[in-house]
């Protein structure tokens, strides 16, 4: 499968990149999928998977590392802030529509774990999205927090984003934290055994890949709430692929987001965990779930 080194401007100048993928067979401008990853993760991290499977069902794949993270500039290094994801992801939108091989009528999104959650938010108010795929997508930081932090290390979590604030105040470099940790006490953005597991697995395809991510990436996530925008996203098609024992991004909130979404919609409720979709038998089911989405609601 061929593809193409690509970079691209996103919000404020800073530059992005990534690989397009294009659609196998395709004879001239075709359909779209713009793929982004979750919270840290690079694309080396099977998004390569499934950009290649995209272009074998005749969809261009335009794949990218977010803003801070893997080949992508920007700075602070290791900052997840959803806003400027969607405003990244809407920038990558509009350069594929420069594309001549790019149908722009025909644009899909796709987004997973976080930035299943973005490409709701984006999906919502960017009407160039014809069809959008968010998968086992984090819908609410404020839900999130709620289920993940104990009660008896809440106020250590606090303290930490408190203290972290006032030495940005006062001139100082953002703090950072692991990402995931094998210690569910421990002071990381996921500390999930499942997440530690995968990650560091995953890792051994992504060189590039750090197991760090700013304090204030931590703070910015409680705040972002996709739940309030997804019954916006109507009349574009809605797919949502749900793990049944997802305890990352928590199977509960996703289905409360869903019954809020307006038609056209879908569900696909799999079997499993929250990183099962990524590779094995889950990845054939997602992957194909997401194809058949795509080829429905953008070659129609």
């Amino acid at each position: 499968m061929t593809r193409e080194d690509i970079e691209f401007q996103g919000e404020g100048g800073v530059t992005l990149r990534g690989w397009f993928y294009p659609a196998v067979g395709a004879s001239g401008p075709t359909a779209t999928i713009v793929v982004s990853h979750g919270l840290t993760a690079v694309k080396e991290m099977y998004l390569d998977d499934l950009g290649a499977y995209f272009a074998a069902a005749g969809l261009n794949a335009l794949v990218y590392d977010h803003r801070n993270f893997g080949d992508s500039d920007g700075t602070p290094r290791q900052e997840a802030d959803p806003v400027m994801q969607q405003r990244d992801m809407r920038h990558a939108i509009s350069y594929a529509t420069t594309r001549p091989d790019v149908d722009e009528s025909r644009i899909g999104l796709w987004g997973t774990s976080y930035t299943g959650g973005v490409s709701i938010v984006v999906a919502a108010v960017d009407r160039r999205v014809k069809a959008v795929v968010s998968q086992v997508p984090g819908v609410s930081g404020a839900g999130q927090a709620i289920r993940a932090v104990r009660p008896d290390l809440a106020a250590h979590l606090r303290g930490m984003l408190e203290g972290d604030r006032m030495n940005r105040f006062a001139g100082g470099e953002p703090g950072v934290v692991p990402a995931v940790s094998a210690d569910p006490t421990g002071p990381a953005m996921m500390p999930d055994a499942g997440a530690w597991e995968w990650f560091t697995e995953a890792a051994k395809r992504a060189p590039n890949w750090k197991n760090e991510v700013t304090v204030r990436s931590m703070e910015m996530a409680g705040e972002y709430e996709p739940i309030s925008y997804i019954s916006r996203v109507s009349p574009t098609p809605l797919l949502m692929i749900v793990a049944d024992n997802d305890v990352v991004a928590p199977v509960a909130l996703a289905l409360e987001a869903y019954e809020l979404a307006k038609e056209p919609k879908k569900l696909v409720l799999m079997r499993g965990g929250h990183f099962d979709a990524y590779q094995g038998a889950g990845f054939e089911e997602s992957a194909a779930a997401a194809r058949d989405h795509f080829l429905s609601h953008l070659n129609a």
